[in-house]
């Protein structure tokens, strides 16, 4: 935008919410920062009507589209999904939300969950779990919704307390792999082993209000030490032209960083567009909203400052 344009007050809100993340953050984190809205509901709870709309109409979307059958891949009705919710604003914290009003991290998390509003990793893990519950001849349920992303959001499938969440998104592509619901693309697209150990959380505590309860910090610091034993794979960012044709739409995508102690920024969806453009489909920060980037997959992570790759994983029904 050119220097004497004049600056709208919805852009002023934006840079404003965006200052508060980046001070409530590290700056690396900012860009993907995971939280579910204040009025977002448990699963056992009844949704907002507006949220129980979307769920309704892009489950019936995806089956009058033949794309909720088993032999269509999981990631091309998951970037239909996607395609639906271009504009969703960007909102986040929302999954700390139940923290700062006072709730208890030791304790069972509450399952927050939205289809109006979308940080990077619920935006993967909502049309994912739409995919799903489309699959299904009945009526898809708020529950149902619910069910899919539990299993995705917590380690082994179980909602627990906070350190049950997978909080690193090398760990998500991990354990969902254990469990059926993935396939790591590491290896097979010739990544690069990156060892070094995540400890992001523990020595950033002050950033994360959980952290206050020393058996929170406790369990989270036993978590990042059990994963020094998985070195994630990374597609170096030089390489991602050479691989690029073996990416899918709708393979879920993971921007590695050379941030000590940290393994990703951000997370998002590949997309190839109707001339086979291969582009990305992601709820951005700084965009403010869902949306498919203008620029390829090569030169969005070639512009992400200390950025030094890609993860790339292929999701299942």
């Amino acid at each position: 935008m050119p220097v004497n344009d004049p600056v709208s007050r919805r852009d002023m809100l934006r840079a404003a919410a965006a200052s508060m993340a980046a001070l409530s953050l590290p700056a690396a984190l900012a860009a993907c920062a995971r939280d579910p809205r204040p009025d977002a509901q448990p699963a056992s709870g009844s949704p907002p009507d507006e949220d129980h709309l979307r769920l309704t109409s892009w489950s019936s979307r995806l089956r009058a589209e033949q794309l909720a059958r088993a032999e269509v891949p999981a990631g091309r009705s998951a970037t239909r999904v996607g395609e639906l919710a271009i504009g969703s604003p960007y909102v986040a914290f929302t999954l700390e939300e139940y923290i700062r009003a006072g709730g208890d991290p030791a304790a069972t998390e509450p399952l927050a969950l939205s289809l109006t509003r979308f940080d990077c990793v619920s935006l993967v893990e909502s049309c994912l779990a739409i995919t799903r519950v489309a699959d299904d001849t009945g009526a898809p349920t708020w529950e149902g919704f619910g069910r899919e992303m539990e299993r995705m959001r917590y380690r082994g499938g179980e909602r627990r307390d906070y350190a049950s969440r997978l909080h690193y998104f090398s760990e998500w592509i991990s354990d969902g792999a254990r469990r059926g619901l993935l396939r790591d693309l590491g290896t097979e697209l010739g990544g690069v082993a990156d060892a070094r150990p995540l400890r992001f959380m523990t020595e950033h505590r002050s950033s994360y209000p959980a952290l206050a309860n020393e058996t929170v910090f406790r369990d989270i610091g036993e978590m990042e030490r059990s994963l020094d034993d998985r070195p994630r794979r990374v597609i170096p960012t030089n390489r991602i032209p050479e691989v690029s044709d073996r990416i899918e739409t709708g393979d879920v995508l993971a921007f590695a960083t050379a941030i000590p102690g940290l393994d990703v920024t951000h997370s998002a969806f590949a997309y190839r567009d109707a001339a086979g453009v291969l582009r990305v489909l992601h709820a951005p920060l700084s965009g403010g909203a869902v949306e498919i980037t203008t620029t390829t997959l090569p030169e969005y992570v070639a512009a992400i400052r200390r950025s030094t790759g890609i993860l790339v994983a292929r999701p299942l029904r």
